[in-house]
């Protein structure tokens, strides 16, 4: 199908914001290893196709503004980043212990509108856990986006 222009169609514009957190709360991401670490998500991406536009992490957790592609799906997406940059954590051997992440992760769409709000966001993330942790982000993230936690 094209449009007037004879441009293929369709056009695809499907903003995630995605966070994702470590498993084991004794194997904390330091300081000084975090810009590799984000180096090596931004590159990994790249070579997946994934539209990797913001990225920042603390010590426990990570956030991601991504633009999901029309042939791509949030569960592939977040095995690729999730799975490969824990191999390569590990594979960095900066660790005293096994590196991984949680199963579980948020994404939630962004309206076009609010771009640069969770750009910011993301980028910001230092000054925002000044006053907050993970488990209170978290916690509001549930309360904000109406996630229901399942009952076992």
């Amino acid at each position: 199908m094209s449009n007037k222009n004879n441009r293929p169609m369709p056009f695809v514009k499907i903003w995630l914001h995605c966070a994702w957190s470590i498993k084991n709360s004794s194997c904390l991401i330091p300081p000084n290893f975090r810009p590799a670490m984000l180096r090596h998500f931004r590159d990994d991406a790249a070579d997946k196709k994934i539209v990797l536009d913001t990225i920042n992490a603390r010590e426990d957790h990570v956030h991601a503004l991504i633009d999901l592609g029309k042939p791509q799906n949030l569960s592939t997406i977040m095995q690729y980043l999730k799975g490969e940059s824990a191999f390569w954590i590990n594979s960095q051997k900066i660790l005293p212990c096994h590196f991984s992440w949680q199963d579980d992760y948020f994404a939630v769409s962004v309206s076009h509108s609010q771009i640069d709000r969770v750009r910011e966001y993301i980028r910001n993330q230092d000054v925002y856990h000044q006053h907050m942790g993970w488990e209170q982000e978290s916690d509001l993230f549930m309360k904000k986006y109406g996630f229901e936690q399942l009952k076992g």
